[in-house]
């Protein structure tokens, strides 16, 4: 892996262990030489990650949207910006950088993202690890709904396994390092084997 791309959330009023976990992930990324792909803002986990990997003396790549590409909420001081009229061709440029995905605590875009990047893999558009910070148990009640789906039969195990998470940034890359796909169960869904 060279670059991940990271989402998460923008909101500035949420507790400090939040932004500290930003800043913890975005230290483990510059310390192995990861460039980080995200959102491009300056606010939020966003801003606090972006400034740790950057005082760190990392690479990082911000994808934005035109219409938030404003002095109040785009980052001025990443090694590059790169501006999308769409929030698609954003999603999509961001997917096209990245060698794996994690989700931090966020809100509804930071889900739309997570989840978009699990159905790409899940009907094989890629193979690149999917991953959660789960700070503090953030993610315990999507984790639960995941594991219901799947015992529910509308998830392959194989797919519920394939994402994964940590507490601990270094040991969430530890384990997207070492990530096998399943190649199997996409066949399966898709109907090839």
């Amino acid at each position: 892996m060279n670059a991940l791309c990271v989402y998460c959330g923008s909101a500035d009023h949420v507790p400090e262990k939040y932004l500290h976990a930003a800043q913890r992930m975005g230290k483990a990324l510059a310390r192995r030489g990861l460039t980080l792909i995200y959102g491009g803002g300056k606010t939020g986990l966003m801003g606090a990650l972006a400034d740790a990997v950057l005082a760190a003396g990392g690479q990082v790549v911000g994808v934005i949207v035109e219409t938030m590409n404003t002095p109040a909420l785009a980052h001025a001081g990443l090694t590059r910006m790169e501006v999308t009229a769409t929030i698609h061709q954003r999603k999509a440029r961001m997917y096209a950088l990245a060698d794996g995905y994690i989700a931090l605590p966020g809100g509804y875009g930071t889900l739309d993202e997570l989840f978009e990047t699990l159905t790409w893999a899940q009907i094989g558009e890629h193979a690149k690890p999917v991953g959660l910070l789960d700070v503090d148990g953030y993610y315990q009640p999507l984790l639960q709904m995941l594991d219901k789906a799947a015992a529910e039969g509308f998830i392959f195990p194989e797919h519920r396994r394939a994402l994964l998470y940590a507490a601990d940034p270094d040991d969430l890359l530890d384990a997207m390092e070492v990530f096998d796909p399943p190649v199997e169960a996409v066949r399966r869904w898709m109907r090839q084997a």
